[in-house]
């Protein structure tokens, strides 16, 4: 007798809205397995991995100040469909309370509607699966705080594509997700003001066929009008003012923290590692791209990922010349001293209200 179906949804309201599985195995196929690497290459990757994130959070403290608190950092070195299981976790929990407006108690959604999404959304992660190095979930449950994600695969294939030193490369690309540990850890306000910051979006997105009728509307004039709907604009053309608001707060937060993590990584490495500047014309070139490849990455928002690394590291740059680390270091004392979206284009400004020079 064939055993009886079992859901272990647990009342999943997103488990409702998307194929998972359809995802999962859609990222796992775009993303591929990268170059081969034998046991003994994934075990020194491990083996040095586990060595440098705990002296990179070291030489992070000496330098900005920030100290952790609770769990320390420590790498998951993982294959690109490990990156893509352990993302579709994440966002599954991320969408529960939009899937639970989406599709209410009772609703049911069809198995060709969740797999086209199941497969749009693994084919985002398969493609980015290919090109992240590493990761801090900030989102883990408590007992996995503090873990870092680092594909093994792609820095395996970026130091044999440009003959870049293993060592060195590894704990530059340390540094840089350790940071973001560091950031997170020594401000204990920070995290619950993102998620807060994602619930209100989320909330804020309607299911009501004339709202969404009416910003298809607003959206078409503002393009008449000349508004660029390409790429990451087409998105906020979407939206209605407090949803630009809200955007464009999580925008400015993620432009400090990207950009916080690209000046640590760049200053702390410039004693610790050779041929820094080769490093970063590596890393720049690959994340070029060229062709229909550039459409996709416009189309996903790739580019302004890109933009918010260099934005936010001429404004902590530009701060930290004018104010000093310990200047700085007041953007983690209170959320009210977190940068708009100008004053990151503006370190002065910043620098003005809340340090006074």
């Amino acid at each position: 007798m064939e055993a009886a179906a079992v859901d272990w949804s647990m009342g999943s309201r997103a488990a409702v809205l998307v194929d998972w599985g359809t995802a999962a195995e859609t990222g796992r196929r775009l993303g591929g397995s990268g170059p081969r690497t034998s046991a003994v290459e994934r075990a020194r990757l491990r083996e040095e991995l586990a060595e440098l994130v705990p002296l990179s959070e070291s030489l992070i403290g000496e330098f900005t100040g920030l100290r952790t608190n609770g769990y320390r950092a420590r790498p998951w070195v993982m294959s690109r469909g490990e990156w893509v299981g352990a993302n579709l976790r994440a966002l599954q929990r991320l969408l529960e309370p939009l899937a639970g407006k989406l599709v209410p108690e009772g609703a049911r959604r069809s198995e060709l509607r969740r797999k086209a999404l199941g497969a749009q959304i693994g084919v985002l992660l398969g493609y980015v699966s290919r090109k992240v190095l590493g990761q801090y979930d900030v989102f883990l449950p408590p007992d996995d705080e503090g873990m870092l994600y680092f594909v093994g695969p792609n820095i395996v294939e970026a130091e044999g594509r440009f003959a870049l030193p293993r060592r060195d490369f590894r704990l530059w690309i340390a540094i840089h997700e350790v940071t973001h540990r560091v950031q997170f850890g020594a401000t204990p306000w920070l995290k619950p003001y993102l998620a807060r910051q994602i619930d209100a979006y989320l909330d804020t997105v309607q299911v009501d066929s004339r709202e969404l009728m009416s910003q298809l509307k607003r959206a078409a004039d503002e393009i008449r009008g000349g508004a660029d709907w390409r790429g990451a604009n087409g998105i906020l053309l979407l939206m209605n003012d407090e949803q630009r608001e809200l955007f464009a707060r999580m925008q400015g937060l993620m432009s400090l923290l990207e950009g916080h993590a690209s000046f640590v990584m760049n200053r702390v490495a410039a004693g610790q590692v050779e041929d820094l500047d080769k490093m970063r014309r590596a890393l720049k070139e690959r994340r070029s791209a060229s062709g229909m490849e550039k459409g996709f990455q416009r189309a996903i928002g790739f580019e302004t990922k890109i933009a918010q690394y260099d934005a936010g590291e001429r404004f902590v740059r530009g701060v930290v010349d004018a104010a000093g680390m310990e200047g700085f270091n007041r953007i983690w004392e209170r959320e009210e001293n977190l940068p708009s979206l100008d004053e990151i284009a503006d370190p002065a400004r910043w620098a003005r209200r809340v340090v006074g020079t």
